[in-house]
Formats: structure tokens, sequence, C-alpha cells
């Protein structure tokens, strides 16, 4: 018993751990693992052959926003809140430099009145007319009468759906009017994806096939949301089963030219959403319009 543990013992150990490793390969049967480009190269052959068989079209919509451009009215809490931190700041406030010249000018014409004036203080002016604080307060008074704002509703406009320019206050959502199956819908701007652009690419090129010429900034890569539906049973195939419309935001950042009267495109508030778009449609698109 000795013998065979002495001639174990006087092999190397690097030769002992081989043997070990040859042996736990054979048992267990692990197999080689494949490069990362063979494997890289066999998931995108997959991906694009699901996307050859897969049965659903895919679209691609955005969702193109009007920011406001005034400011919306102040409710009646919101302006009792105003006029109270106005009082609050004025009483707070120091006086400003027209203010102290009123005290001034009002100091030096009771001096005048009281025979207690020095004339060499106006040395610095005697050169240039001296234009007192109220002078310029009553200059300011005729312009402010003279000025005329412009008006917060515009009746012929706000009426007009397709305008941009129409309900200063409010956001607007550019929808478009495209052809469906045998119908016209109103949507958001949509069009179907090609082989090779990515799905932002696919709703920049929905926006740009407008006739309007709009210009826009794009909030991101990642769709917003999708929507999906099934074509009609007697319409439904093996490789057509229905379309997938993934939305994307984007904010107006140049209107273009003024639009036809007879515009396939309106622009229109959240609230007016309801009678263009279809109810199923409508839930799908609320869900990512903030009104503000």
């Amino acid at each position: 018993m000795a013998a065979p543990c002495r001639r174990m013992a006087s092999r190397p150990l690097s030769l002992f751990l081989s043997c070990f490793n040859r042996t736990a390969v054979v048992k267990t049967g692990f197999r080689p693992v494949c490069s990362t480009s063979v494997c890289q190269t066999t998931l995108q052959t997959k991906i694009v052959t699901e996307r050859a068989s897969s049965p659903w079209t895919l679209m691609a919509a955005v969702c193109l926003q009007r920011l406001p451009v005034i400011s919306a009215e102040l409710s009646p809490i919101e302006k009792e809140f105003r006029h109270m931190m106005q009082q609050i700041e004025q009483e707070k406030s120091l006086l400003s430099d027209h203010e102290l010249r009123l005290l001034e000018d009002a100091e030096r014409m009771s001096r005048k009145q009281a025979l207690d004036y020095n004339s060499d203080e106006d040395d610095d002016h005697r050169d240039q007319e001296i234009v007192l604080a109220q002078d310029l307060e009553d200059s300011w008074d005729q312009k402010l009468k003279s000025f005329q704002p412009a008006p917060r509703v515009r009746a012929d406009v706000d009426k007009d759906v397709t305008s941009v320019e129409r309900c200063l206050e409010n956001l607007l959502i550019l929808l478009a009017q495209q052809q469906v199956g045998s119908e016209k819908l109103w949507l958001l701007p949509q069009t179907q994806w090609q082989e090779g652009e990515t799905l932002r690419q696919t709703a920049e090129r929905a926006l740009a096939s407008l006739p309007a010429g709009f210009k826009a900034t794009f909030l991101g890569n990642a769709p917003c949301g999708v929507y999906k539906y099934k074509l009609p049973k007697a319409l439904r195939t093996e490789s057509s089963v229905g379309t997938k419309v993934f939305f994307f935001k984007a904010f107006l950042s140049d209107s273009g030219p003024p639009a036809a009267s007879n515009s396939s495109f309106v622009w229109v508030k959240k609230s007016e959403l309801q009678r263009y778009l279809k109810p199923a449609y409508m839930m799908k698109v609320d869900r990512f319009i903030v009104d503000q």
C-alpha cells in the first residue's frame, strides 16, 4: 500500500491536475463557447429573419405639438395670490432710482419756495435742460395710453383649425387625414417602416411627407407609446395579421408657410381630440399628451 502512495506523490502536481481536468470535462460534457463575432452574426440573422416573417406591419407616427405662445388666463385665486405677492414685495422693497429722484426733486422745489436754494447746485446742468422726474412720468403715461396690446382671443383665427396661430395660450397637436383601407381617418402623421431605417427615422419621414414643410425637434429616440390593431378576419393572412404604430413626440420649431383652407391637417387642443380620433386610438394617444 505504501508503494503506490509513494509513486503518486512523486508525480508532478501539474500532471495530476491535468488528469483531473480531462476527467471532469469528459464526465460533465462541456462544449466550447462560440466566439463573440459568430454569436452576434447569428443573433442579427435571427432578428432579420423574425422581422421578415413577422405578421405585423410596423409603422411610426409623430405627435407634433405646438407649445403655448402666451401665458394662460389666471384663475380668481391666482389673481388674488398675485396681488398679495405684489403688495408684500412693494412693502419690503427699497426705493428705486426713479423714486429717489422724485424725492430729490421735491426737496429742491421746497427749498426754492422757501428761498433756501443755492443755484450753484445746478452748475453741472447749465448747458442742458433739466428734466424733472415728474416730467418723465408724464411722458411715460402718454406712451402707455397710446399703446394697444394684441388681443388674447381672436375669434376669426381661433376658429380656423388649419392655422398654427390659433389658441395661443393652449398646447396644440397636429392631426393629418390619411387613407386607411377604404376610409379616410384623422390620425397623427404616420408612415410605414422600411428596411434599413430606425423607427425615429420613419417618424421623421412621416413629418417630412406633409406638404406644409414643418420643422420640429424630436424628443429622444425611443417611442412614447404604441397602438396595435388587427385587420378584419376576412383580410387576415398568415403573413399579415395587423399593424403596430409606434409614437414619437416632437415640438414645433418652425411653422413654415400658412396652410391652405382645404389642407388635410388640423391643429387641435387636447380637449378637441375626441372629435377627430376614434375611441381606441384616442385612449392610446391621451396617455402621453400632457396639457399645459
